[in-house]
């Protein structure tokens, strides 16, 4: 009695082989595997990390130019510096 793992083993595939050969044909194999090895590169190409990675450092610098002008038109901070310097200036 063989204790079963899970995995497919060797005859499985052989198995597996013969039937998508019966299936495709000998002529229709190469095709399918040819558009299955563009496929993959599409998609590799479609999820590239360098433009991903640039688009971030973009969309990064906007959101710090934006928390800057934010930080000048603040009252609470203008309301801070006023209280500041009038400190400054009575001491």
């Amino acid at each position: 009695m063989t204790h079963y793992t899970g995995w497919i083993g060797g005859p499985e595939i052989i198995i597996i082989l013969i039937v998508v050969l019966l299936l495709f044909g000998g002529k229709k194999i190469p095709e399918l595997a040819r558009g299955l090895g563009k496929g993959i590169k599409d998609f590799k190409k479609a999820t590239d990390d360098n433009g991903l990675k640039d688009d971030l450092k973009d969309v990064a610098s906007e959101i710090n130019s934006l928390k800057t002008d934010i930080d000048k038109i603040n009252p609470k901070k203008v309301l801070k510096s006023d209280k500041v310097s009038k400190s400054t200036k009575q001491g």
